[in-house]
């Protein structure tokens, strides 16, 4: 990345996606390593069963899914990760 040339002086802010990173683990391979916010996705659902976060391991590029809890909730939206609300069908 090239640094742009700015009038201003003092810390560039970045955007929060580009700033935070979270560490994950692959459960097929073992393999531990450090993702950005874009690099996962956050599915809140109707119960503990349909709330997860999702990524690909950058490691041997399985497909992982774990249970997010509360506080997996809190620190994943508030870190920019991008976020999908499950609805469930109307009766």
């Amino acid at each position: 990345m090239t640094p742009i040339p700015s009038t201003r002086t003092g810390p560039v802010p970045l955007p929060v996606h580009d700033a935070m990173r979270f560490r994950a683990a692959c459960p097929d391979c073992r393999e531990r390593f450090e993702l950005g916010a874009g690099a996962l996705r956050l599915a809140i659902g109707a119960s503990r069963r349909t709330t997860f976060y999702s990524f690909t391991c950058p490691a041997c590029g399985s497909a992982v899914r774990k249970p997010a809890g509360e506080r997996i909730i809190e620190l994943l939206s508030g870190g920019g990760v991008r976020t999908l609300r499950l609805h469930t069908a109307l009766r």
